[in-house]
């Protein structure tokens, strides 16, 4: 009785856990500007948010087939996440010519400063 509910509660844990990464992940996607940026959080989020759903569920479920294949699952993600992401992030890297540039915001009443004054 007593072992169901320590795994009840460390199931639930890194159910939480997982759960607060894709929130996160959620917050990095919205919060950057960048289309690499945005990239990181997001493989951050899948990778680590997804590591700890399906331990959570593993370790809910018992060690048995299912949770074999739900680490077949982590396995291909983990294998098949920074592939794409690197794959991707070349080419936003080839195709955007202002990667490198630095955005800078003005006011609507200011004028931008010349870098000849002075």
């Amino acid at each position: 009785m007593t072992g169901e509910w320590i795994r009840f509660v460390a199931a639930a844990g890194l159910l939480v856990l997982g759960l607060i990464f894709e929130i996160l992940a959620v917050f990095g996607v919205n919060r950057f500007h960048r289309a690499l940026n945005r990239m990181h959080a997001a493989a951050m989020g899948d990778t680590l948010g997804i590591l700890f759903v399906l331990l959570g569920l593993m370790v809910l479920r018992g060690f048995s087939m299912d949770s074999l294949k739900l680490l077949t699952v982590v396995a291909f993600f983990w294998i098949a996440s920074p592939v794409s992401g690197h794959m991707i992030s070349r080419l936003e890297a080839m195709t955007d010519e202002k990667l490198g540039e630095i955005i800078v915001i003005h006011r609507e009443n200011e004028e931008p400063e010349s870098k000849g004054k002075e």
